[in-house]
This record gives C-alpha cells, structure tokens and sequence, in this order.
C-alpha cells in the first residue's frame, strides 16, 4: 500500500515537473523569440495645431506590455500617454495582443508647446527582452494659426435644391478648402490661369435643408487648424410637388425578380411586396452612397462648354425632387423623394451626353438599372439610368450630345425612359439650371471671367 503511495505521488511530481518545465521552456521562448509589437497611424500626419487628433493601433500577438507617447520640443519633453498592461516576469500571456488609442494633441491640450517644430515619440513594448519594441518618432511643424481666406465673389442667389459658384482666396498654409453646407462639402479647385491661391468651387444647396442653414468658406492646413469665412449668399425657398404613384402586382413581379437578379447583394425579404420595400428603401440608399463614391473621382479642372442639353424631343414626366406616395392594391405602402427628371420619348431612343466630359461608370446599379456616369470635372456629373444598352466605356471621353446607350426601362423603371440626374459632389442638384444657358452663363461663366 505505501509503495503504491509512493508511485503515485512519484507520478504526480514528475507531472508537476513536466508543466513547470514547459511553463518555464514558453516563458523563455516568449522572451527571446517573435518580432517587435506593430504600431499602425490611421492617417499621415503632417503637423500639429491648436487641436490634432491621434488615431493609432498597436499589436503583437504575443502580447503588449506598455504603450508610452510624449512630444519633444526645445529639448522638453511632454508626456502624453504611459500605460504598463503586463510584466516579463510573469509565467502567463497577460498583455493585450491589440489595442487603439484616439488622442488629442496641440497647443490647446500640452502646455507649453508653441509654434514651431517638435517631435512626437510613440514607443510600443511586448514582453521580449530583446528587441521587443516598436518605435515612431515623427518630426512634425507646430501651427497655431489657422489659413486665411479672402472671399472673392459678390452676393450670390442659390435656390433650395440648386447650384451655385464662389470664388476665393486661401493663403499657402492651406492643403484643403471649400463649401460646407450643413452636413456636405464640396471641394474647391484652382483654375487654370489662376493665382496660386486662387480657388473656385461649385456647392449644391440640398433640396432637403431649410434655407437658413449655414454655407461657409473652410479652409483646414496639414495639422488641422481650420478656418471659416462667412460670404454674402441668399437661398430662395422652393415648393416641390407631391405625386401619387400607383404599384400595381403586375408591376412589381416585372421589376422585383429582375433587379434582384441582377444585385446578388440584396437579400430575398420573403415576398414580392416586402422585396420592392427594400429596393425602393434601403437598395436605393446603398446605390446612393455608391454614386457618391463614384463622385470622388471627378476631373479637377472643367471639361464641358455652356449650357447642359435635355434629352432630345422628350417630355418631362417626374421632375427634380418629387415627394412621392406609393399605393399597392388601394393602400399605401412607402414615401420616396425622386432625386431626377424622367425623360420620356421614343422606345430605345439614343440617350446623348448633356455635355462633354469623361465616363467614369456604365454598369448596372440596383434601382437604377443599367447606368452611364459622365464626369464634367470640379465634381459635376451628370447620370444617365435605365438604359437598355451602352455605347461607350469607363475611360472614354464624351462629346457634348455623342450617343451614350439607347433608353429602356431597366431597373426600377415601369416603361421605357431616361432617369436623368445632376450631381455636384455626389448630390443631386435641379438640373434644370443647367439646361438654362442664361443661368450658366451669370452664375458660371462670366465668374470665371470667359
């Protein structure tokens, strides 16, 4: 019995042994092997202001032990942040394997620090004791004052859901400026001939915000000081209609099946009805979004000439920001705004380009079926949906009324017709101002002095 004992706690000895042993083997190979921790900025920082935002991440799958951030300046250093999360010593992974940080950093939030240079240390350390650490030192200009903007244009006239241009001033400081309308920025761009600061940029006033919503001049520099300018500016109010539309059956089961078919992303809610509430919602809002990616690639500098041109020998059947009321079988089931005008004329009619200008998409988009983008540069573009067929491709550059596709009814479309949609900066803006050749030529042209 006393050696069955003894065996026994022989046995359970040499287990404990055995796991100490390959506690201790881990903890040597946790301190000698692997690489140093990653550090990660979500931007490019290029200076520092009043008030500059930090993002970063670290990691290391083995663990983080300290995280520790200060600026230097004049030979002073400035602690920011110092964190310890685990110690070498210890026998078990205790450290985080990734954390993120959202610091502020400048004038406002580190007494003492003034314009000029300084250095930002950011210094990330895992449980290895050779070469277990990661290391930014950034050396970054210290700004305190914001750029300068000098407003160039007189009184402007913008109707609600309307374009407009102004022009102004930026000093050198500035690496980014333009209109901001409420919630929207719209980029401005140097012109040829102008002077180095010189800017222009064409703004929309979207049809959704009350007229009394602030426009501004904003001008930010690389360590994202900003600056505001008030310019002189009324926004005339606009009553836009409300239509009824009725959805028949027969309708939907032509619509539904087809655009589903053709956007494998959009979920099968479960029945005809439920399925078109989707599209006209929430698929209309994605495609949306999408467009407005698109508008990121437009030209800076003006590729189109005098007044846009409606499609040929059509008739206007849904104008610019119609509050619409869909009924399905007597009962009403949804409200959407039509951000467009529907052009009606003949079957597979040639759709011409409204004016000159590059194509930077032609490919199916979910409610609005086949769609051609023309980019005209400064952010305006001009959208083209429901075709039955293209004529060109993403790439090619467009003459004022060449042939783009042929009309048709694709997408959420209930017969053959021409969606046509006026953007600046991805939103939709009337474009019935920029059919209007006396309008172009007030508000853009004599502005810009040609």
């Amino acid at each position: 019995m006393f050696e069955k004992r003894t065996r026994r706690g022989g046995k359970l000895k040499a287990g404990l042994l055995t796991v100490s042993v390959l506690a201790l083997l881990a903890f040597l190979v946790r301190g000698l092997l692997g690489g140093p921790p990653e550090l990660r900025l979500s931007r490019d920082l290029r200076g520092i202001g009043l008030s500059t935002t930090v993002s970063l991440t670290a990691t290391d799958a083995g663990g983080l032990r300290s995280l520790d951030i200060s600026l230097e300046q004049n030979g002073r250093r400035i602690p920011i942040l110092a964190e310890d999360y685990a110690t070498r010593w210890a026998l078990r992974h205790t450290g985080p394997e990734e954390l993120s940080r959202e610091l502020r950093i400048g004038i406002t939030h580190q007494p003492g620090l003034a314009d000029g240079e300084a250095t930002l240390h950011i210094l990330a350390q895992n449980l290895k004791w050779f070469g277990g650490e990661a290391r930014l030192d950034l050396p970054l200009a210290v700004r305190s004052r914001p750029p300068v903007i000098e407003v160039l244009s007189g009184l402007l006239h913008v109707n609600q859901g309307g374009s407009e241009m102004v022009l102004y001033r930026v000093s050198e400081t500035a690496t980014e400026s333009g209109v901001r309308v409420g919630k929207y920025f719209f980029p401005g761009y140097r012109l040829p001939g102008s002077g180095l600061g010189e800017r222009a940029a064409l703004f929309a006033f979207p049809y959704d915000l009350p007229v009394e919503t602030p426009a501004q001049i904003v001008a930010r520099d690389d360590a994202d000081n900003e600056a505001l300018a008030n310019f002189p500016h009324r926004v005339a109010a606009k009553r836009f209609r409300s239509r009824d539309i009725q959805i028949s059956d027969s309708f939907l089961e032509t619509v539904v099946p087809a655009i589903l078919s053709s956007t494998p992303e959009a979920p099968d809610q479960g029945g005809l009805l439920k399925n078109f509430l989707y599209l006209n919602g929430t698929l209309r809002e994605v495609n949306r979004s999408r467009i407005a990616e698109i508008a990121r690639q437009t030209a800076p500098e003006l590729l189109w000439d005098g007044p846009f041109h409606q499609l040929a020998n059509s008739a206007v059947e849904s104008q610019f920001a119609d509050f619409r009321t869909y009924f399905n079988n007597g009962e009403k089931v949804d409200e959407q705004v039509h951000l467009g005008f529907d052009l009606a004329s003949t079957q597979q009619v040639p759709v011409q380009a409204s004016n000159s200008g590059q194509i930077i998409f032609a490919e199916y988009l979910g409610i609005f079926g086949n769609t051609v983008i023309v980019d005209h540069g400064l952010g305006l573009q001009t959208l083209y949906a429901h075709l039955s067929s293209f004529d060109i491709g993403v790439g090619d550059g467009v003459a004022k009324g060449q042939t783009l596709g042929r009309s048709g009814s694709t997408g959420m479309a209930g017969g053959d017709h021409l969606h046509f949609t006026t953007l600046l900066n991805g939103i939709e803006v009337n474009a019935i101002e920029w059919w209007d050749k006396l309008w172009i030529e007030q508000h853009i042209l004599a502005r810009l002095g040609q």
